[in-house]
């Protein structure tokens, strides 16, 4: 077994490792780069060293500066993670000239699968069912259009070399190719140093699901079931789950089988994945094969019990698999949510800065349940925008799926994070969607069910009742504080008559509070009870109204509180009678004619621009594209609008609110 364990990796994979390497009594070194000084996988570690600016091309994928850490650390394994070098042959060969393992599969199967052009070509040799498409690189705009009517549109344009949903783009016309080509090779350059992409059919409404295989250097190789990833935006996964609620044991089977076929045809050992589309008839074809582990790995871990690092590990250091096929089963289900540094209200753009407040709900392991929370952040630390906004993996267990997604809609409610936008409203959304409870779920799924984007949710009557009475409640307890501390001259006794004021309307009422619990009277004679958990100052709170229990992020605001819950954003304004008449004869409606200038939405790098100085564009539009956290962001025109001034230029560095455009 090894020693020392150097883990050429960043966030939260990196801990992830630390962890199953102490569990096996392996010290353990970390890396990182000036942006991530105070990174919490830098403190976990047994060592850490700096290995160049927060530019990954030189910190994190520069093979010399990987190699000089291994050398002066004495470290005789590497673990590269999941992106960054874990599938690059030129690192897995220099490390072997140093003779320092490589925990990850061979050089060869690695420059084998990672070529997607030459992966495909080898899986249809070795038996395996594959996307009808164009098995060879594209010489030029016309070459590319001459494919794509040969294949039929739409077309999946993809980067040979890409993965993790970098690089990939559908072109539904021959209008969208030659720039979606241009974007996806842009994307690919500069994820994997690599520009050249590929055309195969896109195959539509097609579910995501991959097999995990784990194979050892002594001819042993076996499958771990499968993982449903088909709740996708921009090709990025955001909630994968096993076992996948549409496959039956014939399909698994025979995906599982050829999935073992390909791995063998590529002498391939460590854990790998690989990745089928597959149609509502459960025809299933091969995608690509991943040749290191999974960011969703922990969900085939929770239904199988099986370490995949310890295994990797123990396959890199020789030694044979102590399981067989038979060893293999599906115990409950799991599921993952992403948690990332994006606004889901707009557009998902990327979110960074410190995280002022970062509380995950306490992790759990029981036979009943289980909550697992993999992160890379701690409260007060930074996201910086160099890297992939992922600030968390949770994951939920249970016996059966829907009991799994109750635990994960829980969890989702008493995860706090301030300082920063993150999805999470967004994924609570999803956990109570009717359609993902059913399991009816295809990459198209959010496309289609939020068709112009996030915008929360809007309440039923009941959840509006409820917000309103615990925000009343709330509020008395706000009042009967103050009093008790002799800041407020009003007796608590008094002021019980309210107005609950929301963006869909308000509500007249009369509450009345005892200890942890308070009645609310509304003015057409309903009433209700709740009891609640809340404190003054606390930022979390759980209301129990009769049997129904709804954890709620509180925020004091002037006036009265902003309230989250499940996607539902709002600020209830308390007001007396009074207050409320008097506020009815003072609002102003001001009409917003939208702003004259284009500002910038986050930090990033500017790529390109679709306009110049002097057009006219219409809504929706784009008018450049923008750079930040790996991905590209297209910026589009609100409304019909003529450029004035264009300020930056491409490759310009850009603060969040700087002016990119003026519009007459």
């Amino acid at each position: 077994m090894f020693e020392k364990v150097l883990i050429a990796n960043r966030g939260e994979i990196a801990c992830r490792i630390i962890r199953t390497c102490r569990k096996l009594g392996i010290r353990t070194v970390a890396v990182f780069s000036e942006a991530d000084s105070r990174a919490l996988h830098t403190r976990m570690a047994d060592e850490s060293v700096c290995i160049g600016p927060p530019q990954a091309t030189h910190s994190y994928i520069a093979i010399d500066r990987i190699l000089e850490a291994v050398a002066s650390t004495g470290s005789d394994a590497v673990h590269p993670g999941y992106g960054f070098l874990s599938e690059n042959r030129k690192f897995a060969e220099a490390l072997d000239r140093e003779k320092v393992a490589f925990i990850g599969p061979p050089a060869d199967a690695i420059e084998a699968m990672g070529d997607k052009i030459t992966s495909k070509l080898i899986a249809g040799k070795a038996g395996v069912s594959t996307v009808p498409g164009h098995a060879g690189k594209i010489e030029g705009p016309e070459h590319a259009l001459e494919i794509a009517r040969t294949i039929g549109f739409p077309v999946m344009i993809k980067a040979s070399a890409g993965g993790g949903g970098k690089g990939m783009r559908i072109a539904a016309s021959e209008d969208e190719l030659l720039p979606g080509i241009q974007s996806a090779g842009n994307e690919a350059a500069r994820s994997f140093g690599d520009d050249s992409i590929f055309l195969e059919k896109f195959i539509e409404r097609p579910r995501h699901i991959e097999i995990q295989i784990l194979a050892d250097r002594h001819d042993n190789c076996i499958y771990l079931n499968e993982r449903e990833c088909s709740i996708q935006r921009r090709n990025q996964k955001i909630i994968e789950e096993a076992p996948s609620p549409f496959l039956d044991e014939e399909t698994r089977a025979a995906m599982g089988s050829q999935a073992v076929e390909l791995a063998r045809a590529v002498d391939y050992c460590s854990a790998g994945t690989v990745e089928f589309i597959v149609d509502g008839n459960r025809d299933f074809y091969f995608l690509e094969m991943n040749t290191r582990l999974q960011v969703e790995h922990p969900v085939t871990e929770l239904i199988t019990g099986i370490d995949l690092v310890e295994q990797m590990i123990r396959v890199a250091a020789g030694e044979e698999l102590q399981l067989d096929q038979s060893d293999i089963g599906i115990n409950g289900w799991a599921l993952e949510s992403r948690i990332y540094a994006e606004d889901p209200y707009r557009e998902f753009l990327p979110s960074v800065g410190r995280l002022t407040r970062y509380r995950p709900p306490p992790g759990i392991h029981t036979a009943d349940a289980a909550i697992r929370n993999d992160t890379g952040v701690f409260e007060g630390g930074e996201i910086p925008i160099h890297y992939d906004p992922m600030i968390a993996k949770l994951c939920s267990w249970d016996r059966d799926r829907g009991s799994a997604i109750e635990v994960m809609r829980n969890a989702l409610d008493r995860f706090e994070i301030e300082g920063i936008s993150s999805n999470l409203p967004f994924l609570s959304a999803v956990m109570d969607n009717e359609r993902f409870e059913s399991g009816n779920i295809t990459t198209a799924f959010i496309d289609e069910e939020y068709p112009r984007g996030f915008s929360g949710i809007d309440p039923d009557e009941t959840l509006s009742r409820q917000v309103a009475a615990a925000a009343a409640v709330m509020h008395r307890f706000d009042e009967e504080r103050r009093c008790r501390l002799g800041t407020h001259a009003r007796d608590p006794a008094t002021g019980s008559e309210l107005v609950a004021r929301l963006s869909c309307g308000q509500y007249d009422l009369t509450v009345s509070c005892g200890v942890g619990q308070g009645q609310v009277t509304f003015d057409d004679g309903s009433v209700i009870d709740l009891a609640t958990d809340w404190l003054p100052g606390s930022r979390l709170a759980e209301f129990r109204f009769g049997d129904q229990v709804r954890v709620m992020k509180v925020e004091r605001v002037t006036g009265g509180f902003r309230i989250r819950y499940r996607g539902f954003d709002e600020v209830v304004r308390m007001r007396t009678p009074l207050q409320a008449r008097l506020g009815k004869i003072v609002e102003i409606e001001v009409e917003d004619e939208g702003s004259a200038q284009l500002l910038c939405p986050m930090p990033g790098i500017m790529v390109s621009f679709a306009v110049s100085e002097g057009d006219e564009v219409l809504a929706s539009r784009p008018l450049c594209t923008i750079e930040a956290m790996k991905m590209e962001n297209v910026l589009r025109a609100e409304r019909t609008v003529r450029i004035n001034r264009i300020h930056p230029a491409p490759g310009d560095i850009l603060a969040v609110n700087d002016v990119i455009m003026d519009f007459d």
